[in-house]
């Protein structure tokens, strides 16, 4: 008489499929590790972007005298302004504000230099100063930025 044949997967068998799926999981694993971390990226991204975005919009809706005052105290294209966020918190906001000539008109190659135009005699370049601004609004240790130019 014959015995029948038992249903179900023989010891070899299990071994293998266990094997395959221990190789085929590490890869898996680190796939879904890579993309969390690009989520991380992600909000800190957008988050920052949308901070300086707001920043720029609150700098652009000042007047233009307001502006250039602001960039008369700066006095340089490399000094953050009084709308900057305050030192040390992470994140911060730092706003540039200079006077910017587009055709170079003074020669000099610089386009953070102006003529005077020295319309009240005191030789500020910043009083009187009806060209464009650049605005340029960055948060601190990172490269998420904006720049723009501004005209009254």
């Amino acid at each position: 008489m014959r015995q029948p044949r038992q249903a179900g997967l023989t010891y070899v068998e299990v071994l293998v499929a266990t094997t395959l799926l221990a190789i085929v999981l590490v890869p898996a694993l680190q796939a879904l590790y890579t993309g969390m971390l690009g989520a991380g990226i992600r909000t800190t991204t957008v988050r920052e972007h949308y901070g300086v975005l707001s920043l720029m919009e609150e700098v652009l809706a000042e007047t233009h005298a307001t502006l250039t005052a602001a960039a008369g105290v700066a006095s340089s294209y490399q000094v953050p302004t009084s709308y900057s966020d305050p030192a040390g918190p992470p994140d911060r906001r730092v706003v540039y504000i200079a006077l910017y000539d587009a055709d170079n008109a003074d020669g000099d190659g610089d386009v953070f230099t102006v003529p005077d135009p020295n319309l009240d005699g005191d030789n500020d370049p910043y009083t009187g100063y009806l060209g464009l601004l650049w605005v340029r609004v960055e948060v601190e240790g990172s490269v998420t930025s904006l720049e723009t130019l501004t005209e009254p």
